[in-house]
């Protein structure tokens, strides 16, 4: 049971192999059944069809895509204000404010953002609005005068709206009164019979008798017939003139062009900018489907929480899901050579010269004593497999060995009947175009300040092998200007005679394999027999060569 709800990325390395997905998958698994939080395993590139067949074969459902790492402002604490409605009045308003402690109110209409209102638009609305037809203009409904200026309706509807008309106060005789009175027109005035006889026959809108004064029948009759609202209120003339802007909706001064809004997929350090341009203090958050979801603000950003990752089968930044430097690594679980990855504090490292990540893996579940189930044995399994090419590659030592053939008995497989399988599912390349080729497995290195990058294609069938390297090779000059490395080398691996073919591109490429392995370019190019590690034959040999 999940107890834990932020989330922990266990993922494997960009263009991932079988052991990078199976491994993430099965520490995932591992990671929640000894802590009860909520690991979950990710991928940062496309599957092969190796993996897979792997997956399916044990029907696990494959790892989401994952492209940045990055914070995202899903990541951090979003303010859930409630949404307000546009007719809300502008008392109401300020008492939210005041009531949820924020200075901006979002306007939405069944999830939709339609606008934002401030603190600082309701200060404008008291101080440098003088227009006494602004209610009118407003539409103004008789239910924010109502609940305003705390009256109770004697004669009308509270939810008809005051359109027409401006506001007056009947503070003279009636005489003076049919001077200034107009059709349509709210008028704020005392108990006076003859001053609400008048302002009714004078056709006003709305009558507001102030102070809580009694209104005879005969002028409640007489405004009914007349279509004359009249509300009475407890507060004295003053102070219904003071509070009546104040009932006024919210959608008259809110603001609703050019707003700045942003998505919850977006990334902190993006947003930052915008938001450091901007005198808004509060910022809406709409979703995926532009539903508004929130507020943040600048000091958001201040406790925000990087996302938190494990990184499995890899060590080196180049290799990693992007933006892994501003992520917060949690541990890191390889069986490679020590690479270029930084950590803001330390970290749970564990590296082990095995033929597999996977192999880690199954001892860290031997040494908890946690039960392997079939189905996670079947993808460490699979994994070792793969990475030892079915225990012929000199990675390969006697604990893969071991650990495979546990993980088989686990998961109810022969391992040569298995392995069979995983390189005819992963060899299976003919109608796959040369960058899905290239792509399947693909690493970048460095060395000092010479950048390449490593490519293989493991395969049973030498003359599908050489259809691939006719695809293949025209494509290698185009893919390592895309990737903006001085020289890629791509190895097709041949499993069954444990040898592999080289083709390389870029300058000084050709010199590094010779230097490094003592071959001659035939065909575009090199034979390298017993070689069919990348890890343990391949690279080691070019760095050799290029620090010579």
């Amino acid at each position: 049971m999940i107890t834990n709800a932020k989330k922990v990325t266990v993922i494997g390395h960009k263009n991932p192999d079988t052991d990078s997905i199976c491994s993430a998958i099965s520490y995932a698994a591992l990671k929640r059944k000894l802590t009860g939080d909520n690991y979950v395993a990710k991928r940062a590139g496309q599957i092969n069809s190796e993996t897979q067949y792997i997956l399916e074969r044990f029907k696990v459902t494959p790892p989401e895509y994952v492209a940045d790492v990055r914070t995202q402002v899903r990541d951090i604490e979003i303010r859930e204000t409630e949404g307000v409605n546009s007719t809300l009045s502008l008392k109401k308003a300020w008492s939210l404010m005041r009531k949820n402690n924020v200075v901006t109110l979002p306007i939405t209409d069944k999830d939709k953002l339609e606008g934002i209102i401030t603190i600082g638009d309701i200060t404008t609305s008291y101080m440098e609005v003088y227009d006494n037809g602004i209610l009118a203009e407003a539409k103004t409904p008789y239910i924010n005068i109502l609940e305003t200026l705390e009256g109770t309706l004697l004669v009308g509807d509270e939810h008809a709206i005051f359109e027409q008309g401006k506001v007056l106060i009947a503070a003279a005789n009636p005489d003076l009164m049919e001077d200034y009175i107009e059709e349509h027109d709210l008028v704020i005035l005392g108990n006076r019979y003859e001053s609400q006889l008048c302002a009714i026959e004078m056709k006003a809108g709305c009558i507001v008798v102030c102070e809580g004064a009694k209104v005879s029948m005969t002028i409640m009759k007489l405004a009914k017939e007349r279509g004359c609202t009249i509300i009475s209120t407890p507060h004295d003339t003053y102070t219904v003139a003071r509070l009546m802007n104040q009932s006024m909706p919210i959608s008259q001064f809110m603001i609703r062009d050019n707003l700045i809004t942003f998505r919850t997929d977006a990334y902190v350090d993006e947003i930052k900018t915008v938001m450091a341009k901007q005198k808004n203090r509060d910022f809406p958050i709409l979703d995926h489907k532009g539903n508004y979801r929130g507020m943040i603000s600048r000091r958001n950003l201040l406790n925000m929480e990087r996302k938190q990752v494990i990184m499995v089968d890899h060590n080196e930044k180049d290799q990693a899901v992007d933006g892994i430097e501003d992520a917060e690594i949690l541990e890191i679980i390889d069986h490679h050579r020590l690479g270029t990855i930084e950590t803001m504090k330390p970290v749970f490292f564990r590296n082990q010269p095995l033929g597999c990540t996977a192999t880690i893996v199954y001892q860290m579940y031997c040494e908890n004593h946690v039960e392997i189930e079939p189905s996670i044995a079947g993808l460490l399994c699979a994994a070792i497999i793969s990475d030892t090419l079915m225990y012929r590659s000199p990675t390969c030592t006697k604990f893969d060995i071991e650990a495979a053939e546990n993980l088989a008995k686990i998961a109810g497989v022969d391992v040569t009947e298995f392995a069979g399988e995983i390189f005819e599912a992963g060899s299976n390349l003919k109608s796959k175009s040369a960058d899905e080729i290239f792509y399947q497995d693909y690493k970048d290195f460095s060395v000092g300040d010479t950048t390449f990058g490593v490519g293989q294609i493991n395969s049973l069938n030498a003359l599908e092998l050489s259809e691939i390297k006719d695809r293949l090779y025209p494509y290698l000059e185009k893919a390592r200007e895309e990737h903006g490395v001085d020289m890629i080398f791509f190895m097709l691996t041949n499993i069954i005679r444990e040898s592999t073919e080289l083709l390389c591109v870029g300058s000084m490429a050709k010199q590094v394999v010779e230097s490094a392995f003592h071959v001659k370019e035939v065909s575009n190019s090199y034979k390298l027999d017993g070689v069919v590690s990348r890890k343990k034959q391949l690279i080691p040999g070019i760095v050799a060569a290029m620090q010579e």
